[in-house]
């Protein structure tokens, strides 16, 4: 049976990095849904998380930060307007979609050219990439196609034994997932309307542009 630990917990956070650590998938609480986190160079960990939710392997997955900065060793070509959205938003939920470093291989890109990051508003996950030393996967914790889980309880509906450790941190505080926005052309695109508002996005695009 998959383990469940209180993210305010005494040790909860040096359990889920070791599980991580070992090749295991931890679901974590988030500022949106709750998700689903394999260590992001773990090739079979991440084969595991696309297993987990029924998805194909192709469709890529996200990737989560600890900081802004850590950005930068990630993507290349990156567009002022990328630059002020993360800015902006970030710890937020808003994933910018951009081109990859040469040196960033994981099996998470779906064998793409492009990485989609976030650095997510909510202090427990963040610390666990921190200490992990390394993005992990930032894929909603449910099957493809079902709804996303906004309590730990759903997640273990849901998911069950496919992942091996659930950290609860208590029912969701947001609405919606994250606003994608696609930046590899230089020219934002919405690839989906989230917890920020297209005005948002626009407005700040707007800033970049007369810069």
């Amino acid at each position: 049976m998959v383990r469940v630990l209180k993210a305010e917990a005494e040790g909860s956070l040096a359990e889920a990095i070791a599980v991580l650590r070992a090749g295991g998938l931890v679901v974590y609480p988030s500022d949106t849904v709750y998700g689903l986190g394999a260590a992001a160079s773990d090739e079979r960990a991440v084969e595991r998380a696309f297993a987990a939710k029924g998805r194909l392997s192709e469709k890529a997955l996200s990737l989560l930060l600890a900081d802004i900065e850590d950005m930068a060793p990630l993507c290349v070509d990156v567009p002022p307007a990328a630059k002020l959205l993360a800015e902006r938003f970030w710890p937020g939920p808003l994933t910018l979609v951009l081109r990859r470093a040469p040196a960033l291989q994981s099996a998470a890109l779906g064998g793409g050219e492009n990485v989609a990051l976030r650095v997510p508003d909510h202090l427990f996950l963040r610390e666990l990439i921190r200490a992990l030393g390394e993005p992990i996967t930032g894929t909603s914790a449910n099957r493809s196609g079902r709804p996303s889980c906004r309590t730990a309880r759903e997640v273990r509906r849901q998911l069950g034994s496919a992942v091996d450790l659930i950290i609860d941190g208590g029912p969701s505080r947001a609405g919606p997932e994250s606003t994608v926005i696609d930046i590899t052309s230089g020219q934002p695109r919405m690839f989906r309307e989230g917890t920020i508002a297209r005005s948002e996005v626009e407005r700040v695009v707007r800033l970049a542009a007369v810069s």
